[in-house]
């Protein structure tokens, strides 16, 4: 992979022009006193070294003479180790890593000048860690102080966002392998869950069979906290108790996804816990799963990534019609978005290193528009919500219908010929879901 990570580096150093970008490490995030949770890299960062330590700094200067990419990185230490494990240190830095050079993370403010006072700009992300973003406004200051003396030196800061995500848009090979994997394994959990779920079982024990297989199967864990919502539980989005005892008459809905090698998956289904649909549940499921099988036909290159979701809110509000949940002509409601009482969210979002992975949707009044390479969700549903409010010219909706909450949601990749989706090994199909 470090060929991978230098092919990036060199395809962003060829955007920087005579700039420096600065990339930090995530910090160390505590679950509660003196434990903290397993520590998971910044995606950038990542990105372009694969260096998985906290308390480290990635400098690309590709107008330095001598040092393009430069790491700042723990040294090593050998009590700390033994209590928190190995550090790659220094040395092994460049070797491991491909760093032109490398320093200890005290020598931070020593040697960063040297790499930014021939710059004409930072390329830095003002992120979250306030105190780092204070330290490289700092350095920046300084410098601007000293620029009527050398007539060198950074005169702006410009976020490094709007290049990174559209190089991350864009899987390579390398990435798709990850990401076809990531998609394998939660296939295979969201399977066995359909399979082991049944009345009188508690949601957190089929939470437990998905992570399981997680795990088995070689993913860092959940790629976000996996929703198991039962009953009315599933209107609630993102609900993550996931403490309820199923009963018969049940929908189970799943949002659950895998973390491999970094890169994520994200599928949701939602079928009966006693095998069988009520008429309503299968009226409504019917409708989202055309909603979400019109919104994948959308994904091809070419289409505009609102073409997905416009779409599926077509179908779905086409369809709330016609079973008199909403009232009134199809194009009125949409342009009023009468349906967002029972649909809230948009049907797509990027995936990849984040779940919501990055990248712009909007550029100004254009939509972004689908290239091969591209990963999105397609996750159109329905959420009939008790005690929903709705406008005066909406009838009140029929008991019949209260508390069903419904999401179809798959991975799709845009091809150079149309779509592939990674995850449609997991069934949808009503006579896939239904149980005899």
């Amino acid at each position: 992979m470090q060929a991978e990570y230098q092919k990036r580096r060199q395809q962003l150093m060829s955007k920087l022009g005579n700039g420096t970008a600065i990339f930090r490490s995530a910090p160390m995030a505590v679950m509660h006193n003196d434990v903290e949770y397993n520590y998971r890299q910044d995606s950038d960062f990542f990105y372009l070294t694969g260096f998985n330590e906290p308390q480290a700094v990635a400098v690309l200067a590709p107008h330095h003479a001598e040092h393009q990419f430069v790491l700042f990185v723990q040294p090593k230490d050998r009590e700390k180790e033994v209590w928190t494990g190995y550090r790659c240190g220094v040395g092994a830095a460049k070797e491991l890593y491909g760093a032109d050079e490398a320093y200890p993370i005290t020598e931070l403010d020593e040697k960063l000048p040297q790499y930014l006072e021939k710059a004409d700009r930072i390329f830095y992300h003002l992120g979250r860690d306030r105190n780092f973003n204070d330290k490289v406004l700092k350095h920046y200051q300084s410098l601007l102080r000293t620029y009527p003396k050398r007539g060198t030196g950074p005169i702006a800061i410009e976020d490094t966002s709007p290049i990174l995500g559209s190089m991350r848009l864009i899987k390579s090979k390398a990435e798709l392998e990850l990401m076809r994997q990531a998609a394998a394994i939660a296939t295979e959990a969201h399977s066995l869950a359909q399979q082991v779920t049944a009345p009188g079982r508690y949601e957190y024990e089929i939470q437990a069979e998905i992570e399981h297989i997680f795990r088995l199967r070689g993913a860092m864990g959940p790629a976000y906290p996996s929703i198991v919502a039962s009953g009315v539980n599933a209107c609630v989005l993102h609900y993550i108790e996931n403490d309820r005892q199923m009963q018969d008459e049940d929908l189970l809905l799943i949002d659950a996804g895998c973390a491999y090698g970094y890169y994520n998956s994200d599928i949701t289904r939602t079928f009966p816990v006693g095998g069988k649909f009520t008429a309503e549940q299968k009226i409504l499921y019917e409708i989202v799963l055309e909603a979400q099988k019109q919104a994948i036909a959308q994904v091809q290159p070419g289409n505009t990534f609102n073409s997905v979701h416009d779409t599926a809110v077509r179908v779905l509000t086409e369809g709330l019609v016609e079973v008199g949940i909403l009232k009134g002509e199809v194009d009125k409601l949409i342009e009023e978005e009468k349906y967002k009482p029972y649909y809230m969210h948009r049907t797509s979002h990027w995936l990849g290193l984040d779940v919501h992975d990055v990248g712009v949707y909007q550029h100004g009044d254009n939509p972004q528009i689908l290239q091969p390479g591209q990963i999105l969700t397609v996750e159109p549903g329905l959420y009939i919500v008790p005690d929903t409010k709705l406008a005066e010219d909406q009838p009140a909706t029929d008991p019949r219908w209260v508390g069903i909450g419904i999401r179809i949601e798959d991975d799709v990749l845009v091809t150079s010929t149309g779509h592939e989706v990674l995850t449609a090994g997991v069934p949808k199909e009503v006579d896939q879901v239904e149980r005899r």
